[in-house]
């Protein structure tokens, strides 16, 4: 089997390590991503970018702590001039609002760092039909190849 490339954005490392919830939702994201997190050893090349070790490293120490130790043996992939102007490209295509730039440096790390996947639990701005409509005419047009956007349950066989 190939492994494949994984951009593991932060709602992910979020829903990881988070204490357990008693929104239905929300417990099954976690659960979701509980049964998915063994894949990113066994069958995925899991990646992180400085900017998800930076939001990963917000916040209550304790919590900070353990985002932190969830994603330390990832690679970390670096931001670049060339990611920051492909974000850019997507914010003033509105591919993502404007007043959520970090939305699109996730997706333009991973684009120019060669990711196959982008795995998110973002559903407003990066993981919605009409995001990612307009993200991968955006980033093809850019002359890139756009990763695929999915939630974590798409590596699980269930329908996210």
């Amino acid at each position: 089997m190939v492994k494949r490339k994984v951009y593991i954005e932060s709602s992910v490392v979020s829903y990881y390590t988070g204490r357990p919830s008693r929104d239905l939702v929300v417990a099954g994201r976690q659960q979701s991503t509980q049964d998915f997190w063994p894949l990113l050893s066994r069958d995925l090349i899991p990646h992180v970018s400085a900017l998800v070790v930076k939001e990963s490293g917000k916040g209550d120490p304790e919590m900070s702590r353990r985002r932190l130790d969830a994603i330390a043996s990832f690679a970390v992939l670096a931001t670049t001039p060339e990611a920051e102007r492909l974000a850019q490209e997507i914010l003033d295509a509105r591919g993502i609002p404007e007043e959520y730039p970090e939305d699109a440096l996730h997706i333009a790390i991973a684009t120019i760092s060669g990711m196959e996947f982008i795995v998110t639990w973002n559903f407003s701005h990066i993981n919605n039909p009409f995001t990612k409509m307009m993200v991968r005419q955006t980033v093809e047009n850019a002359g890139y190849e756009c990763p695929e956007i999915v939630p974590p349950d798409a590596f699980l066989g269930e329908e996210p």
